[in-house]
């Protein structure tokens, strides 16, 4: 997997790289925008870690030019970010960003966000198949369908209502992350949602008995205390 790290810092750029070459992807850095947009022609990378703030063109700009630019590989942009309050800003804008990830960060959840990333079929033409998987789960968006691979190596279909469905589904697309019950609500009803934020809690319970082997020690749904919920899986 070829990576390319657009970084005008050069100690951040290179503990990026030397982090990424240690888990056996493949790298080069990009000092600014302009050079990235080069770069990006030349070697089609699968994936891109991309900083917000850059001399000349910034994050925002070469993120819009390289999803408009025709190609075979559409590759993942992972957004880095010193500011806590720009990521609602990135993610909602319509310049492609499929991540971000907040500096300063850590290698272990560096790693993580780019195989979660990686971990989808790669884009192609600018067409994404809609599949997450881990070690133990698969979600099809596009067919609908979630299952489980149990321990005799066989798997099993899930039944999951619409929510539990949507809701593993978002668990599985960061994989890692933290969500409170403010941001699951926003993400699963949006507007429509009208009542107490601890419904959240009964669809977790409701999911766990549909996933987890035992679901009053979750393995893989587990609640952050004061906080929300993360999904981990290998």
């Amino acid at each position: 997997m070829n990576i390319l790290i657009v970084e005008d810092e050069p100690e951040i750029a290179q503990l990026i790289r030397e982090t990424l070459e240690r888990e056996n992807f493949s790298c080069q850095i990009a000092k600014s925008g302009t050079q990235a947009l080069e770069i990006f022609g030349q070697l089609q990378p699968d994936l891109i870690i991309l900083d917000l703030m850059l001399p000349g063109l910034d994050g925002l700009e070469v993120c819009t030019r390289i999803r408009q630019k025709p190609g075979a590989k559409d590759p993942y942009i992972l957004m880095l970010t010193a500011r806590g309050e720009e990521i609602d800003r990135i993610i909602g804008l319509s310049t492609g960003a499929d991540d971000y990830l907040v500096k300063p960060f850590s290698p272990i959840e560096l790693v993580a966000r780019v195989r979660a990333l990686l971990r989808r079929s790669l884009r192609h033409g600018g067409q994404v198949q809609q599949i997450y998987r881990t070690s133990h789960f698969t979600v099809d968006l596009d067919q609908h369908i979630a299952t489980r691979q149990l321990d005799n190596e066989d798997s099993e279909i899930l039944d999951l209502t619409t929510l539990e469905f949507n809701l593993l589904s978002t668990f599985m697309s960061y994989p890692g992350r933290v969500w409170s019950r403010t941001q699951l609500i926003d993400k699963l009803w949006g507007n429509d949602f009208f009542g107490d934020e601890r419904v959240v809690d009964t669809h977790i319970r409701r999911l766990r008995k549909k996933v987890e082997p035992d679901p009053a020690n979750p393995s893989f749904i587990k609640t952050v205390i004061g906080v929300g919920y993360k999904f981990e899986d290998d």
